[in-house]
């Protein structure tokens, strides 16, 4: 079987790169970083979701992703993460409008007592990636992270003003988990 991902026209970075490119720009941007880190993960979402394409054309003979029914979805988002070096992930609906997508020694994430999930890169990516997989507008936002030593870094994906919603909760002092149970 031809392995798709490198094949790809895109190009792939290593996670070494990746974490220098997150320091770099904390140390020369502050707070801006996490802004940045998102627009410059949402620009590569275009080519991670393409080489995703390619890889279920290949590995489950469809013309597209979305023909898959969501159990080979999930495997199908698995194998390409794991394979493509993000880490081990697991998809599941938290709620009807709200999914989480679980990695577990997620590329992105470091080891270094992050006070705030910070895979930033990564929601921007994710963002771009679900948007066209579900052909609407997708958000992201991490609610664990392996840079705080969370066994893996959670990403809930919904709709902007679902996430907005959650966001504002959390703020107020809720749980990620409180917020979204007050969301069903």
């Amino acid at each position: 079987m031809t392995n798709t991902l490198t094949q790809s026209n895109g190009v792939r970075i290593g996670k070494r790169a990746l974490h220098q490119m997150r320091a770099t720009l904390e140390r020369e941007t502050g707070p801006k970083a996490a802004l940045l880190l998102r627009e410059i993960g949402f620009a590569a979402g275009e080519g991670a979701y393409q080489a995703f394409e390619d890889w279920c054309r290949s590995t489950y003979q469809v013309g597209f992703a979305r023909e898959l029914d969501t159990a080979f979805l999930r495997e199908a988002l698995a194998g390409f993460f794991a394979e493509a070096g993000w880490g081990s992930v697991t998809m599941t609906e938290v709620t009807p409008t709200i999914l989480a997508l679980d990695g577990v020694q997620w590329s992105e994430a470091q080891t270094q007592g992050a006070e705030f999930p910070s895979c930033h890169f990564s929601c921007g990516l994710l963002a771009d990636f679900f948007t066209r997989l579900g052909g609407t507008r997708a958000a992201v936002m991490e609610v664990e992270c392996g840079s705080q030593g969370e066994e893996r870094c959670r990403f809930l994906i919904g709709s902007p003003d679902m996430l907005t919603y959650l966001y504002e909760r959390m703020m107020g002092g809720m749980s990620y988990q409180e917020a979204v149970s007050g969301s069903q």
